[in-house]
């Protein structure tokens, strides 16, 4: 097994499909409720939801999942069974394995329902449409259309699917060696790749300044009143012990409003995998229109940190331009 003991436990879902070809008569025996064994569709829906529950009963290498939502839809069309799976969890890894299983059950336990009236039946397709969640960010089919999306599928929920503008970002390394080219940066192109790849934010600014209290302040408030006025700005490095780490005091000194609750979110997430993670003293707040976050400068620390904050974040950037709750 892939082991996933450093990752952060985040919001996952996953779509996937299956379709069965079956003959006229045995389409007539579902519609009509003739099929000797039952509900034809509502046996295979149950089949799947029960599959999706012991996908890593059934797959050798998958990992035990807490499954907090599955749901298998069966429907007629022509001469096809369709048949669509949702899983969704809150987890340290995905549940496309899950929805898979779901509906390739699903299709055998049509098979097994009808094959008294059908031997021919044919298994014509079991394939993932569409993903959220992870490092590696989102998946959507490629030949998946709007019109086919929309097919049989439930209400989305709000809370999920929050409506709101793409995000503006902006990244602030900030390090002595880093600024002098010294040493590389590393944690600001990660943050800015886990940015695009878990937001889809556009990047408007990047810099790497000194630990050095008045240049921060002062990229911080140019950034937030001036331009280019970023949805988000998250600072990476000095934020903690050394006598050089002066970003929380920098932020603190130019925030409008502080938000302390993002960085305990951080720590309850990251806590578990590491006591370090108690020595950042970073500051999180608004400057303006512009939600800032500091993060700690390592590489592991800067996108774990960010990691644990990604899934609030859509939210927290409505909620500031004046969105509800």
């Amino acid at each position: 097994m892939v082991d996933v003991g450093e990752k952060t436990p985040t919001r996952r879902r996953a779509v996937a499909a299956a379709q069965v070809r079956v003959s006229a008569e045995l389409i007539g025996k579902i519609a009509s409720h003739t099929v000797a064994k039952g509900n034809l569709l509502d046996v295979a829906r149950l089949a799947g939801i029960q599959a999706a529950k012991r996908t890593d009963e059934l797959i050798p290498l998958c990992h035990s999942l807490p499954v907090e939502h599955a749901d298998v839809q069966a429907w007629i069309e022509g001469q096809l069974i369709q048949l669509r799976a949702e899983v969704s969890t809150f987890s340290k890894t995905g549940v496309e394995m899950e929805a898979l299983t779901a509906v390739a059950v699903a299709a055998l336990t049509v098979i097994d329902m009808g094959k008294a009236v059908d031997r021919s039946m044919v298994i014509e397709s079991v394939r993932l449409l569409e993903k959220s969640g992870g490092r590696r960010g989102d998946y959507l089919a490629p030949e998946l259309t709007s019109a086919s999306a929309g097919a049989r599928q439930p209400a989305a929920d709000s809370a999920d699917h929050e409506k709101v503008p793409p995000i503006t970002a902006a990244v602030l390394t900030v390090s002595d060696r880093c600024s002098r080219g010294q040493a590389e940066d590393r944690s600001g192109p990660a943050l800015t790749q886990l940015l695009t790849a878990r937001l889809g934010a556009k990047l408007v600014a990047s810099e790497c300044v000194p630990d050095d209290e008045q240049t921060i302040r002062a990229r911080l408030t140019t950034w937030a009143r001036e331009a280019p006025q970023p949805d988000l700005i998250v600072t990476t490095g000095g934020t903690g012990l050394g006598p050089r780490d002066v970003t929380p005091e920098a932020t603190a000194a130019v925030l409008d409003r502080r938000h302390p609750g993002l960085l305990e979110l951080v720590r309850k997430k990251c806590g578990p995998k590491s006591d370090r993670v108690f020595l950042s003293r970073g500051e999180a707040g608004t400057i303006a229109q512009s939600l800032v976050i500091n993060v700690p400068g390592s590489l592991r620390g800067a996108t774990e940190s960010l990691e644990a904050l990604v899934d609030v974040l859509p939210h927290a950037v409505a909620m500031l331009h004046g969105g509800g709750h």
